[in-house]
């Protein structure tokens, strides 16, 4: 494929991001590689493109990805005819896609759960909300439709309960707090949200568990749930997630992650009506990093 550069200036890795389908991070990629080329010619991605300039690259191959049962341990809280509660661990990805073609929570399901609802199709079968790969916890699966749909007109009306725990950088000056800023697509790397006038809006509440010094334990509940919201809302307030190295520094505490958990789930059961509450304790290494914080701050 090729596009024609019509306004001077920019980066090429950064043109490139902006006249085509491909990422920065891509882009640079391709640069490197020689897949990308200016008026036929390799180019360095801090290469200022010129108007008139013949950008060639080559279209991403789409990964076939598969939807199948596969025998992956899988802690499952609770279950009976139409839902189930699942404590997803960190580092499993939820659902199947470029990259991450198995492995995932729902390979698992297929496995273990069986009867999953349609609504989502074979992409994301009873999946009714979704947390970060490397965010561990509970999360809700709907057995059929009609729990299904009524699990997400519960999530849509914020009546869910869905409670977090995350350690962060720094030492928050209140006790409790209400982060009320809109989230989408961030403007400078397309693979990461962020707070944006153009974003929807988004609701992250907090009180403080515990304070270490440098760090600090929250827990948080979502009265919205956008995509990364708690770490994009912690990163905007000067607090990111710990472990977080997309949205964090990069000198942080060594884990498998960040460390943020699903601690707290709660929800109407859509046939019985009653209300459902779970909750699953920390991670290992989560647990095990509160324990040294706590010693060291002791100390």
């Amino acid at each position: 494929m090729e596009v024609i550069v019509r306004e001077s200036g920019s980066r090429l890795d950064k043109a490139v991001a902006d006249l085509t389908v491909l990422s920065r991070q891509k882009a640079n990629e391709d640069i490197k590689a020689g897949r990308i080329l200016v008026n036929g010619q390799p180019a360095k991605a801090k290469y200022p493109v010129q108007e008139g300039d013949v950008i060639t690259y080559e279209l991403p191959v789409e990964e076939v990805v598969e939807y199948r049962p596969e025998p992956i341990p899988l802690e499952i809280i609770y279950q009976d005819q139409d839902v189930a509660v699942v404590n997803k661990p960190q580092g499993m990805v939820v659902h199947p896609s470029a990259g991450h073609s198995s492995g995932t929570l729902v390979n698992a399901l297929m496995y273990h759960v069986k009867d999953l609802s349609s609504i989502n199709g074979v992409v994301r079968p009873g999946i009714v909300h979704r947390i970060d790969k490397d965010t561990s916890g509970l999360l809700m699966i709907a057995k059929n439709d009609q729990a299904h749909k009524a699990l997400a007109e519960e999530l849509k009306a914020q009546k869910s309960l869905r409670q977090y725990v995350a350690l962060v950088h720094g030492n928050l000056p209140n006790d409790r707090g209400l982060i009320e800023a809109p989230i989408g697509r961030s403007d400078k790397d397309r693979k990461k949200q962020a707070v944006t006038e153009k974003g929807k809006p988004a609701v992250t509440r907090f009180h403080v568990l515990e304070r270490f010094g440098e760090f600090t334990l929250l827990e948080l509940q979502l009265e919205t749930g956008r995509t990364h919201q708690i770490r994009v809302h912690m990163a905007y307030i000067g607090h990111p997630i710990a472990g977080d190295l997309t949205y964090g520094p990069r000198k942080t505490l060594a884990g498998a992650g960040q460390f943020l958990h699903a601690r707290r789930l709660g929800f109407t059961h859509p046939k019985t009506g009653d209300l459902l509450t779970f909750e699953a304790e920390l991670p290992e290494i989560f647990q095990t990093t509160l324990d040294r914080l706590r010693q060291q701050s002791t100390n």
